[in-house]
């Protein structure tokens, strides 16, 4: 682990956050400009963007979530697991308090809220992980012709799990992406779920990825 991959995480998780929670914003305080199809859309194509910025540098985790997976995987160092979550909340927060001082009366920068009972936010935002980690994990890791388009695959997912479940519970998938906006707004209701669901829907992920993956395309590091 360098300063090079932690700062890259730190500046691909800002963009996410930048990008993502700055369209929720601009549409509030547009009247649904954006629509909610462009704020899923923007969500989607600033994390293909960064897969393909810094992906070679960091592996573009720009997800706590992401990251336990990978270590639970086996496919990253214990060493360098809160480093990364510290260099990924570290852009979160940096992005919301850039739009804190760009909206200074928006009450919650885009912050992720259940629509409903928090029990059905949790259910959703454990699956939505769940399925964007498999997808991750499939898409990373094996054939080179994979991962050339793991931006895309990884994006249109992210995409189309916001379209038809951000009305719900926000489609985080992220802790970042939620505490980032939470904390600067002040926004606290339920954001535990946005921690604990994420982490759980990726762990097991990496179980279901490793029951189907074929061990001879992707084998295990000693």
């Amino acid at each position: 682990m360098t300063s090079r991959q932690l700062t890259a995480e730190a500046i691909g998780t800002f963009a996410l956050v930048f990008a993502g929670t700055g369209a929720i914003i601009s549409n509030d305080v547009s009247g649904g400009a954006v629509t909610h199809p462009g704020i899923a859309l923007t969500f989607g194509l600033v994390v293909m963007a960064m897969i393909y910025a810094v992906g070679d540098i960091s592996g573009a985790h720009l997800n706590p979530a992401v990251t336990c997976a990978f270590w639970i995987a086996r496919r990253f160092p214990g060493k360098s697991v809160l480093p990364y979550i510290a260099a990924q909340l570290l852009g979160a927060f940096a992005a919301s308090v850039l739009l804190r001082s760009m909206f200074p009366d928006h009450n919650t920068l885009g912050s992720t809220l259940p629509a409903d009972g928090w029990w059905q936010s949790f259910v959703f935002e454990l699956f939505l992980t769940f399925l964007l980690m498999y997808v991750i994990l499939c898409v990373a890791i094996g054939a080179k012709e994979k991962g050339i388009m793991a931006g895309a695959a990884i994006g249109a997912t992210v995409g189309f799990e916001a379209m038809f479940a951000g009305p719900i519970c926000g489609a985080s998938m992220n802790p970042a992406r939620s505490l980032g906006p939470a904390i600067v707004s002040g926004t606290f209701q339920d954001q535990w779920l946005y921690v604990v669901a994420p982490v759980l829907g990726a762990a097991f992920a990496v179980v279901a990825w490793q029951m189907t993956r074929n061990p001879e395309e992707n084998p295990s590091p000693e």
